[in-house]
């Protein structure tokens, strides 16, 4: 295993972390400012709270929960552009916008691995797909992507931004289930994978009400995935955030896949660089590739 690296996203035309600090984030997308929460902003901001005040939206939290205060010029919904590929960006609840711009990375990361696969489009299985980046970065790549998601309007805001970037006619499979519960099917049905993209978040439940707590069920799923790989397998993906786990138990948990085909083990954070050039943490990863 490789020692961590630090992996980081830069301001684009349409992405920019302008500043952050004392819990807050402020970001641009496309032509419009959002201020929201981030406990990992323990730092004093740079800017003036006059700057931060003229946000088009802001996230304000009260007690365990909060809402959007949204300026009157801000829509419901408006695209951005980040890596190459189109997004609907909307606040929504829990403070998120539908975009995880440190995940760009990634996404150069897996274009690569799809890049070099042998003839043929690679079958890439992305499990907690949400709102599709690393779908649509593997469907770009010529890949086909099975996209796994327990939330019907997280994979209908998928295929809108499939449909954005003009992927819409790629080889998707957007299916709405439970991670588990799917992949114990498709070992049933003999199927298997290239690759493998999961994001598992620290609690959630499926589509029919399946409790997910990763403190119980992460290493039953890995255990499973890794059944589904194919004999020569390009790679397997792990994204975190809110878990608290460290890069390096993520890494510990891919440790079989050296073990069985040999390859290669990276680690992580996923970062923000913000105008100043501070970076911001945004999650940590570990991805195997094989030989």
């Amino acid at each position: 295993m490789n020692s961590p690296e630090i992996l980081v996203t830069t301001p684009s035309k349409d992405y920019e972390l302008i500043d952050s600090g004392d819990g807050e984030k402020l970001e641009r997308f496309g032509r419009f400012v959002l201020s929201r929460p981030d406990p990992q902003a323990l730092w004093p901001k740079r800017l003036q709270e006059k700057v931060w005040k003229k946000a088009d939206g802001r996230f304000i939290r009260a007690a365990e929960k909060g809402d959007w205060s949204l300026g009157s010029s801000l829509p419901e919904r408006w695209p951005v552009e980040l890596g190459g590929l189109k997004f609907w960006v909307k606040p929504t609840a829990f403070k998120h916008t539908g975009l995880f711009p440190e995940q760009a990375p990634n996404w150069d990361w897996l274009r690569l691995q799809i890049e070099r696969a042998p003839a043929g489009a690679p079958e890439i299985l992305n499990l907690f797909g949400y709102t599709g980046g690393a779908t649509l970065a593997c469907a770009r790549a010529g890949a086909k992507v099975t996209h796994i998601d327990g939330s019907k309007a997280a994979v209908t805001w998928a295929k809108d931004n499939a449909e954005l970037s003009g992927l819409r006619d790629k080889p998707v499979r957007w299916i709405v289930e439970d991670a588990r519960t799917f992949a114990e099917r498709e070992i049933k049905r003999g199927r298997s994978y290239d690759g493998i993209i999961m994001d598992p978040p620290a609690f959630g439940h499926g589509p029919a009400g399946e409790l997910w707590k990763i403190e119980e069920h992460f290493l039953p799923l890995i255990e499973s995935c890794m059944k589904l790989l194919k004999p020569k397998p390009l790679f397997f993906l792990i994204n975190g955030y809110s878990a608290g786990y460290s890069a390096l138990a993520y890494g510990n948990s891919l440790l079989p896949l050296t073990e069985k085909y040999g390859g290669n083990i990276e680690i992580g954070e996923l970062t923000i660089e913000e105008a100043s050039k501070r970076l911001l943490p945004a999650g940590i990863f570990a991805r195997w590739t094989g030989v």
